[in-house]
């Protein structure tokens, strides 16, 4: 059992039979009444968000999440393949599962699946990944004074606002958690 008074961003835990991670929290003391903790909270089954209210030194159950590096292989029809990197051990998900991630996944990457209790709660990806621009339109010499952007399309299908001077086969480093625009590889 974990305290409201000690979530972090990141912390899994175990609340109304479900299993969520605490994506933003803020201690509310207010001058008349207890204080008590808003929480921003992400179902890692269903990936719904949801705001919750606790009381200040509730408790709650801690959820052990493993997290197992593994390398995306393939699509197989609506299935996605990944390769536990010691085991060689393979586990499909479906692509409604991971919807979000898909459009981050290249063939061979390597990235972190959540395991609780040996059921497969989803992909954790990497903070920023490299991707190659497929297609975008060319940046036209002086359009850059306003400090504009385009849209551009990349090898997963993702589109991105990039700056002008992006052209297509350029390659991208893209904030996953943002879906942005970072910096050039």
């Amino acid at each position: 059992m974990i305290s409201v008074n000690d979530f972090k961003t990141g912390l899994t835990i175990e609340v109304d039979n479900g299993i969520w991670r605490v994506m933003d929290f803020q201690h509310v003391k207010p001058g008349k009444g207890a204080a008590f903790v808003r929480s921003k909270l992400r179902n890692l089954r269903t990936g719904a968000v949801q705001e919750k209210t606790f009381r200040a030194g509730e408790k709650v159950g801690k959820a052990q999440i493993d997290n197992r590096k593994m390398q995306y292989l393939y699509a197989n029809g609506d299935q996605h393949v990944f390769m536990d990197n010691e085991s060689y051990e393979q586990i499909e998900l479906p692509a409604a599962s991971i919807e979000y991630e898909l459009k981050f996944l290249k063939e061979n990457m390597e990235v972190s699946i959540m395991m609780y209790q040996g059921e497969t709660l989803g992909v954790e990806l990497p903070n920023t990944v490299e991707l190659e621009v497929t297609e975008t339109e060319p940046g036209i010499k002086g359009d850059t004074a306003s400090g504009g952007s385009k849209p551009a399309t990349l090898e997963t299908g993702l589109t991105v606002q990039v700056p002008f001077f992006i052209n297509q086969g350029d390659r991208l480093i893209i904030n996953t958690t943002e879906s942005s625009y970072v910096s050039r590889a």
